[in-house]
Formats: structure tokens, sequence, C-alpha cells
């Protein structure tokens, strides 16, 4: 994958238990035994991949406001309504789903981050794939944000991006020394 290729080989070697192939498969959300678009929508099913030492996102998500909107909520189908369809939703909050396949696409990498390894590289060298990444997470923020607000947002996560990245690489090279 293109991601991997910046990141240290250490970094990638759990990659391969999930993503086994250039293409996600069916099963990766939906599962096998289940295959029922209801559950699929649930931000527990990213949980199954996405969180860990090498993934952070779940805890992220689970600790922080959306999370627990989440989280105290999901049972009660007026706010969560999981038969509806994604591009039908009008949750409380957002989910996984909600944010990272806007409208129901399964394209979750058309809402992806664009940060690699801790860093900013995509960003750092200008690459017009970040202001277009950019303008996609202000439109979602603005189902419930204003634009304002999201793109002050970005810019915070950005400058904790950088922040942490120099800290990453700071630690690799101590190791490495």
């Amino acid at each position: 994958c293109a991601w991997s290729i910046e990141r240290p080989p250490g970094d990638t070697a759990g990659c391969t238990f999930c993503h086994t192939s250039s293409e996600e498969r069916c099963s990766t959300c939906h599962q096998r035994h289940q295959f029922d678009p209801k559950l699929a929508r649930r931000a527990e099913q990213c949980k199954t991949c996405h969180w860990g030492k090498d993934h952070r996102d779940w805890e992220a998500y689970d600790i922080g406001f959306h999370g627990v909107v989440y989280q105290v909520n999901k049972w009660k189908p007026e706010q969560f309504d999981f038969s509806k369809k994604l591009s039908d939703a009008d949750y409380v909050g957002p989910t996984c789903q909600y944010c990272h396949m806007r409208g129901g696409h399964h394209n979750v990498q058309r809402f992806g981050t664009v940060y690699t390894s801790m860093g900013m590289s995509m960003a750092d060298r200008g690459a017009p794939i970040w202001n277009e990444k950019r303008d996609r997470w202000v439109s979602v923020c603005d189902d419930c944000h204003s634009p304002r607000f999201a793109r002050e947002q970005l810019q915070a996560l950005d400058e904790a991006v950088k922040d942490a990245g120099l800290k990453y690489r700071e630690t690799f090279k101590v190791a490495e020394d």
C-alpha cells in the first residue's frame, strides 16, 4: 500500500492481519455469518481492527465527545436508527461509518485522514489531495458544526499531529541510537 512505504517495517507488520489485499472484503465490515447492514452501521464494527497499540482510533473516538454521545444513546432507536441506510441517517452524533462512509459510500479511504506514520508528509509536501480531503472533512463536520468551527478543529489537529510526529521521530532516534 502507498501509505506503508513511509512507515517503518515494524509498523506495518500487524497490518496484514486485517489488510491482506489492496481491496477490503465485504466481510471486513459485514460479519460473514450475520451479514446485516444494521450491524455494520454500528461504530463497534470498526473496533474489530481499529483499536490497540497500533490503531488508537477506537480509544480516541470512545473517550471523545462524539463517542460518549454514541455510547450513551446507541440503544435508543430515535437517536441511532441503524435500520436506516447511511445516506438517510440522522444520528444524534456521528459514528465511524457516518463520517468515513459518508452517504453510504463504501470507499472508506475517501474520508480517511491525510496523516501518515504520526506525521503530515502529504500536507508538508503541499499535496493537492490534502486540501481536497480537508474540504471533504469540513463538508462532513458542517452537518452539525459551522464550517469555521470545523476548519479550526482541523487546524488544531494539524498542530497536535505535528507535535506528535516530532515526538515519534525523537523516540525512534533514541531507540536507534
